[in-house]
């Protein structure tokens, strides 16, 4: 049962680096603008705008590019239960696109 218990915790101490690892770092993710040095609007306020727009609630973010410019791709699921991606430019956080 000792040796059970030793292994199982040699195990554990062993794996923990690895998850930890895998995980993204709060500054991942933040967008390809921010590595040119380019401001973008604070997402939290972006979720907000899109909250006094439509109801619903948030699901996912993303960031990525949309017609050349580091754009936030928002996934909000509406009352009704629809999913829908709306486009924010990250850059002056203005919607750009709702698909």
């Amino acid at each position: 049962m000792k040796r059970f218990l030793v292994i199982a915790a040699l195990l554990t101490a062993t794996a923990a680096p690895a998850v930890s690892a895998a995980q993204p770092s709060r500054h991942q993710g933040q967008g390809q603008g921010q590595a040119q040095g380019v401001r973008q609007a604070p997402l939290s306020r972006v979720l907000e705008m899109i909250g006094q727009q439509m109801p619903g609630r948030h699901l996912n973010t993303t960031v990525g590019d949309a017609g050349g410019r580091t754009a936030y791709f928002v996934q909000w699921q509406t009352p009704d239960g629809r999913v829908r991606v709306i486009v924010v430019d990250a850059q002056s956080g203005r919607i750009v696109g709702r698909q």
